[in-house]
């Protein structure tokens, strides 16, 4: 499959550079701080290294005042703070569940705010990260899908938010501890799965992730890394090209008349397209299998024939696989129920017995409203009544 051009969409994107004022150095690639450094009277020759240790102190030391990058002079320490910031989201609220689970409602240039939402387990802790304001996908079992989109993030705004999360661990390094993976390591996962459809904001995804997986900074791997699509089948292989992460679609049906309902972008990539593009991802991107989500609802897509059908898609097309099997997360005024816990076991067995691990996802967070498709600004939330999001729904 060869890569196709962009898929864009008529949504603003706030530019990193305003027309006055100093320039945030967060989310601008080691090239493009080059760049900046520069135009604001570095000397070029010097400049290599300038990004070096400036990169240094923001994504492996967490740093955001200038005076304390104590390996700069104290002139050129002035120079930046005059020029630059370093400037990461507004926390206007965190909320932690009784599982442990933390939310975040940030707010982002224009007044916006997009949520935010760290997942501690055992083995890892994962932080579930935002790439619009809404979205513009209208996924009918979804509570961000009726949301409607406000704007793409920036890349400064998405990796802001890993940061800010890291602010709220406590897990930038003390000087003389490691990085990468022997540095603190309670965020240790990111999934691309807040509001918003990541390939429908390609480029800021890309140079967020990048800095993200920079090996003098935040250093998680690739591997660490999954980027959940509602299947914008064009882009899917420029993420195997220029991010390489892992890759889980957001699947919920076995047949097109079903998944035009669920997941409507269906009507424009239906499911062979969508299965084709993703039987070519694992082997350009080196990953190892594709995640397959799969929400559970209610009479609508959970029979054994569901199960069987799911199976034989995979099978045909020979993805690398698992599916994790999502108990539905219900919403003021959604349409839908979730499916029973014997349901979905028996739906779960179909699938193992088939040789795919299939998960059940634990609910994480809902007592907060900060499980799997409950993400929705607060803002968004309060302007609407329980009667006008039954009446958007049923509408959509």
């Amino acid at each position: 499959m060869t890569a196709s051009a962009p898929i864009t969409q008529d949504v603003m994107t706030i530019p990193r550079k305003l027309p006055e004022g100093p320039v945030n150095l967060v989310g601008l690639t080691r090239p493009q701080m080059r760049e900046a450094l520069i135009a604001a009277g570095t000397p070029e020759k010097q400049a290599k290294m300038r990004v070096g240790q400036i990169w240094q102190w923001i994504y492996h030391w967490g740093v955001r005042d200038f005076d304390a990058m104590t390996n700069l002079s104290k002139a050129y320490r002035a120079e930046l703070a005059e020029k630059f910031v370093v400037a990461v989201p507004d926390v206007v609220t965190r909320q932690v569940s009784d599982d442990g689970t933390r939310k975040y409602l940030v707010r982002i240039a224009g007044g916006h705010e997009v949520e935010i939402v760290y997942i501690p387990e055992e083995d890892r802790g994962t932080l579930c990260v935002s790439s619009q304001v809404g979205c513009t996908l209208t996924c009918s079992f979804c509570h961000t899908g009726t949301q409607k989109l406000v704007r793409n993030l920036t890349a400064a705004e998405i990796v802001g938010q890993i940061m800010v999360a890291r602010d709220d661990l406590g897990e930038w390094p003390e000087p003389g501890t490691g990085s990468g993976e022997s540095g603190p390591r309670l965020l240790s996962n990111i999934v691309l799965m807040g509001m918003g459809e990541p390939l429908y904001n390609f480029d800021s995804v890309r140079d967020a992730m990048k800095i993200a997986m920079d090996s003098e900074g935040i250093s998680l791997s690739r591997r660490r890394i999954t980027l959940s699509t509602s299947g914008v089948v064009p882009e899917i292989a420029r993420t195997a090209d220029e991010i390489g992460c892992m890759l889980a679609i957001s699947f919920h049906a076995t047949t097109d008349e079903v998944r035009d309902k669920l997941v409507p972008i269906n009507k424009r990539w239906n499911i062979e397209e969508l299965l084709g593009a993703l039987a070519a991802y694992p082997k350009a991107s080196n990953s190892e299998r594709i995640t397959f989500e799969y929400v559970m609802l209610d009479g609508v897509n959970d029979s054994d024939d569901d199960a069987r059908r799911l199976i034989d898609h995979i099978k045909r097309h020979k993805i690398p696989a698992k599916i994790n099997l999502i108990p539905f997360n219900e919403w003021p005024g959604a349409p839908y129920k979730r499916s029973s816990n014997n349901r979905i076991r028996a739906f779960a067995d179909i699938i193992y017995k088939a040789g795919y691990a299939s998960p059940i996802r634990t609910p994480r967070g809902e007592d907060i409203m900060a499980a799997c498709g409950q993400l929705k600004s607060a803002t968004e939330r309060a302007r609407k009544s329980r009667a006008q999001i039954e009446a958007e729904v049923k509408a959509g």
